[in-house]
């Protein structure tokens, strides 16, 4: 067997001008654009759900409301009929919202279109998409020392120059003082 030689560049050139190529395959297209009509029949076949309510129940049902309450979920019971929202609600606060349901029904139907929801069912219980900044903290005022402890804290720091260092101080040994007493 013999090698074959190289061809110089000229010739690759001429040979590869009348070679034909395969077309360069094209990217598949976006899911987006192959989901977004499936996504399409399944909104107008079953709606949204809770899930586009709680992203923006503040909105729909207003703050006030919105503090006390969240959207559990929607249930259908035939396709095409409307759906029932079952909302949770924080204590004692079901009684408020129960009055107001007319009004919260016409909120819900104006975000998830005329018809979606034809009634509100109501559950009390602890809401879970509590918002720490709302939710205020109960602190009780501690009882004051006795006086023979305080004058004897006093006695302790009557050497510290007055100041902020002092008054710290102070308000620390109070506070060690009365945790001594609680235990």
């Amino acid at each position: 067997m013999s090698k074959r030689p190289l061809p110089t560049s000229a010739e690759a050139a001429f040979i590869l001008s009348r070679k034909r190529t395969r077309p360069q395959r094209r990217p598949p297209p976006a899911a987006g654009r192959g989901l977004s009509k499936l996504l399409k029949d399944l909104d107008a076949r079953f709606g949204q759900g809770p899930g586009a309510l709680q992203a923006r129940w503040k909105e729909i049902v207003g703050e006030q409301i919105a503090k006390r309450t969240e959207p559990v979920k929607l249930s259908k019971v035939k396709a095409g009929e409307p759906a029932a929202l079952e909302i949770r609600v924080a204590g004692a606060a079901a009684a408020l919202i129960q009055h107001q349901a007319p009004e919260i029904v016409a909120r819900v139907n104006l975000f998830l279109g005329t018809g979606a929801v034809n009634k509100l069912r109501i559950v009390q219980g602890p809401l879970r998409n509590v918002n720490p900044e709302t939710v205020r903290p109960v602190r009780r005022p501690l009882p004051p020392l006795d006086a023979a402890k305080e004058a004897e804290l006093a006695a302790s720091l009557a050497a510290e120059p007055d100041g902020p260092l002092k008054a710290a101080l102070l308000s620390l040994g109070r506070g060690v003082l009365r945790d001594r007493r609680t235990r």
